[in-house]
């Protein structure tokens, strides 16, 4: 150990942080979020209705990109008035709740790339954040979940879709380790996604082409694998251009299928053609393209790119912005935080909060639902391990993030429903066999590692002999409801429907209760306090109903089971009023109100006979003799011990509370200047009790005892025990009486296995 460095340094290197890499501006180089080397001016010429020049380029010399933003996104109509508009102004209309929302919508298609980043740049992270839930289309948020696995085992795709649907994910999006199992994870996620109820819409990340015929097949419903790039050079890269990416964006929306483009901060640096501009310049580019090519909305946020966005200074707050563009250009939102940003729990959950509290279309464009390992597309923000948290997260602020808590029972039954229904499937279709032994180890399974089941291989030939016979969604459909399984077929052949009339193709449309719900008929009405989307009361109670909600009842119930074994241990002889006692050398102990009445263990779940045992053995090995009374006027630790002070002969006395907290107090010190306080009860030992009784009585002899200090770990002892501490503690204030005489008690051990 270097004795020259400061060893805080070391207890930083230790922990997650020091696992992500930062990155040094350098806007030559591409690393830049806001600023870039060669970010043009916002600039924009007309002539009859015809762009001549935008942000410093004359149309002569306009790229791919210039030119199909030029021709499809400008609205001549428009721009002349909004690009007059200062970027100040427009900022500030951002943020203005007196500015409907509309009006930006409309001013937005009349703005250039550069002057659109301009306009959100000039907003501070906070700003960003309100404009971006004063923007977003669709009133109500939701969420998007990945379901993968790393055997692509088709079992417990299904029984993971399933789960995912119970909740409360709008869409399901899969993809496979194993390109060739693309068809097999599509069957297992389509059918999993169909237990429960209907209208949870589905993806299979893939090859565009085969992604393409999946979903001509029928078993997917929404695409967002259709990628743009900001730069020239990283389009063709890709083996594209904008024309082709919106062919295909047509293409699927041809066949009703709802549709996103992908785009994000840092994709074209890191496929090397950044010509350093920024981030944020080269994303708006991107949006104006998706606008311009009729998309539906845009998978955005960073995706893949957002560590290393997020590796700049200010690149989380870019990651901010871009969304907020996109959504001040009318297109559904899904607003990234799947690709895992940082190793720091902090820094992940800081970057969540402004989507959760201010909602979006999909807060996540891809929830790991499954654990980390398990997901294919890398670990997300959030994924099976942190699930349970993020459902915390919305109680906490009261926020839908699109979620709701599942019971245990529930989950399993619905795992078994989906497991059945797919191998009910594979074996009627005549692609595969499964055993018992394999369903009940999926069934069970958190995650992959857990199962017995296909492997990689085998779903390959799955997936072949689906793809060879030409299967559709109608021969699961059938085959389901051949089965038994009718809800199953019901719900998926609803979807068939919604894809005919083409209703989700509606900009953030989802599917709720059977009906679709889009920007048209739930569209974002926030104008300030009072409007917008509003948590109602049934939903507010889906949101409070996490496991582990302690109650009064339920610390009573536990209470009374403790009492049984208390009887056997101890009895507390009431002896009348207690008085002010003469003997120099006694410690008195003052017990509050429930303590061996209504509770019987402290937090740290000792019984309370073993603890006034062990205070009564340190007090005799001090030299001291202990007198018990119990105190009935107060509930409070410095009160119980400044009470049993002016009692004691010696004038030293220890209040005790029913929860374990004490305290070591003298008759002449104020309330709460006491000799010794034991506030951590949880993590207090009988070992500690005893040595507070030695230090009493070695008090009370006219001694200067080391105090005893409970030691920590830095633990959250708050957030462990404080909903106890304050329930326990209410059942205590309630049995005080203003008054009420302090009362003699004469101990008796009656179980010496304590």
């Amino acid at each position: 150990m270097d004795s020259n460095r400061w060893k805080r340094f070391d207890d930083w290197d230790a922990r997650a942080l020091r696992l992500d890499k930062f990155a040094a501006e350098d806007p030559e180089n591409g690393f830049s979020a806001f600023a870039g080397k060669a970010d043009p001016a916002p600039g924009l010429g007309l002539a009859d209705g015809v762009v001549t020049a935008m942000d410093g380029v004359a149309a002569a010399d306009f790229d791919m990109i210039d030119a199909f933003i030029a021709a499809h996104h400008i609205d001549p109509a428009i721009a002349e008035e909004a690009m007059a508009i200062p970027s100040t102004d427009l900022a500030r209309m951002l943020v203005d709740i007196n500015v409907p929302r509309t009006d930006l919508t409309r001013l937005a298609r009349g703005l250039t790339p550069a002057k659109l980043a301009e306009v959100v740049a000039g907003l501070n992270a906070m700003e960003i954040a309100f404009a971006y839930s004063k923007m977003r289309a669709r009133r109500t948020p939701g969420n998007q979940a990945h379901v993968t696995n790393a055997k692509d085992d088709p079992l417990q795709l299904a029984a993971d879709a399933a789960v995912a649907v119970a909740l409360g994910f709008d869409e399901i999006e899969t993809t496979m380790r194993v390109a060739r199992n693309s068809w097999s994870n599509a069957l297992a996620c389509c059918v999993g996604a169909a237990v429960g109820k209907p209208g949870t819409l589905f993806q299979c990340s893939s090859e565009e082409a085969e992604e393409l015929e999946i979903g001509m097949a029928g078993f997917t419903s929404y695409a967002e694998t259709v990628s743009v790039y900001g730069t020239e050079s990283a389009f063709v890269d890709g083996d594209d251009t904008p024309w082709s990416k919106a062919w295909l964006a047509a293409a699927y929306a041809s066949r009703g299928i709802k549709m996103r483009c992908t785009s994000g901060a840092a994709s074209e640096l890191l496929m090397g053609f950044h010509e350093a501009k920024s981030l944020l310049y080269l994303e708006a580019r991107c949006l104006c393209l998706q606008r311009g090519m009729g998309a539906q909305g845009t998978q955005n946020g960073g995706i893949d790119g957002a560590p290393l966005a997020s590796s700049m200074p200010g690149g989380v707050r870019e990651i901010m912005a871009e969304n907020l563009i996109a959504v001040w250009l009318d297109l559904e939102c899904a607003s990234g935080n799947d690709a895992r940003h940082s190793e720091s729990d902090m820094r992940v959950g800081a970057k969540i909060l402004p989507y959760l509290i201010g909602g979006s279309d999909l807060i996540c464009s891809g929830f790991g639902s499954i654990l980390k390992y398990d997901n294919s597309f890398n670990p997300s923000s959030f994924n099976g391990e942190e699930l349970e948290e993020y459902l915390v997260l919305q109680r906490d602020f009261e926020a839908d993030g699109g979620l709701t808590s599942i019971e245990d029972a529930a989950a399993l039954d619905i795992r078994r429903r989906a497991i059945d229904a797919l191998a009910h499937v594979m074996k009627d279709l005549g692609l595969a066999e499964t055993t018992e032994e394999m369903k009940r180890s999926v069934a069970v399974a958190s995650g992959s590692r857990d199962t017995q089941s296909f492997s990689p291989g085998e779903v390959a030939v799955i997936s072949d002999r689906i793809k060879g016979r030409g299967l559709t969604i109608l021969d699961v459909i059938r085959s389901l409801d051949r089965g038994g399984f009718r809800a199953e077929a019901e719900n998926l052949l609803f979807l068939v429907k919604l894809r005919v009339s083409g209703d989700y193709l509606q900009t953030s449309a989802v599917v709720r209760d059977g009906r679709v719900v889009s920007a048209v008929n739930d569209p974002n009405d926030y104008t300030g306090p009072g409007t917008g989307y509003r948590l109602t009361e049934a939903r507010r109670k889906e949101l409070a109903a996490i496991r582990d909600v302690l109650t009064r009842e339920e610390v009573l119930r536990a209470e009374a089971a403790a009492e049984e074994g208390e009887a056997r241990a101890v009895r507390y002889n009431d002896m009348g009023p207690a008085r002010a006692g003469t003997d120099p050398g006694e410690v008195v102990v003052g017990l509050s109100p429930g303590f061996g009445t209504r509770i019987f263990r402290t937090l740290a779940g000792h019984r309370l006979s073993a603890v006034v045992r062990a205070i009564g053995a340190g007090v005799a090995r001090g030299g001291g003799r202990m007198r018990v009374v119990r105190l009935r006027h107060t509930a409070d630790t410095s009160f119980l011990g400044l009470s049993a002070a002016r009692l004691s002969g010696s004038g030293i006395g220890i209040g005790l509370q029913a929860k374990g907290t004490a305290v070591i107090h003298q008759k002449d010190r104020l309330p709460h200047n006491n000799l010794e306080l034991f506030s951590n009860a949880p993590i207090t030992t009988l070992d500690h009790y005893e040595g507070m009784g030695f230090n009493a009585a070695t008090y009370a002899a006219g001694g200067f005892p080391e105090p005893v200090v409970v030691p920590t770990n830095g633990e959250a002892l708050g957030a462990r025990f404080h909903a106890r501490v304050a329930l326990t503690y209410a059942i205590e204030t309630a049995m005080t009486e203003n008054g009420a005489s302090p009362e003699e008690v004469r101990i008796e051990f009656v179980d010496q296995k304590t």
